[in-house]
């Protein structure tokens, strides 16, 4: 059977959400920043506000995964944390270094998506089993 290629564009992909507050955190990706320009959803820098839906974090290396705990505890249960890095040859990040501190962080990966000609990110989400039918903007991790 061939594979089928999505035609969904890339923002429904990532989770990104009409009206949606989305959060970014080092990214200086310009094509992923125009998208989100065109569309209809909040954007923070600098900061993840408590119960976010989505944060894009840029990483180039495992050291700037440090901060995956606290993103973690910091997203709303259905959310995601969008781990952006370089692509290709200029890669300094690969998903084998990403998954292994997603997971210390209690977070899974869910897909990997080209956002550029240079970047690429990894969704990671809450499991399923964790997620309660309350809101993460009470903390309790």
């Amino acid at each position: 059977m061939p594979e089928t290629i999505s035609t969904r564009p890339l923002l429904d992909k990532l989770g990104v959400a009409p009206g949606s507050t989305v959060a970014i955190l080092g990214v200086d990706d310009p094509a992923l920043r125009a998208l989100l320009a065109e569309h209809p959803a909040a954007i923070i820098d600098g900061e993840a506000p408590l119960g976010a839906p989505l944060v894009f974090l840029a990483a180039g290396s495992p050291d700037d995964l440090a901060i995956l705990p606290d993103l973690a505890r910091r997203i709303d249960d259905r959310g995601a944390i969008c781990v952006v890095s370089r692509k290709g040859k200029a890669a300094t990040l690969r998903d084998v270094e990403v998954i292994p501190a997603a997971k210390s962080a209690g977070l899974v990966d869910t897909k990997m998506v080209a956002i550029s000609a240079t970047h690429t990110a990894l969704r990671l989400v809450v499991p399923v089993a964790l997620r309660g039918p309350r809101s993460r903007t009470t903390p309790a991790r």
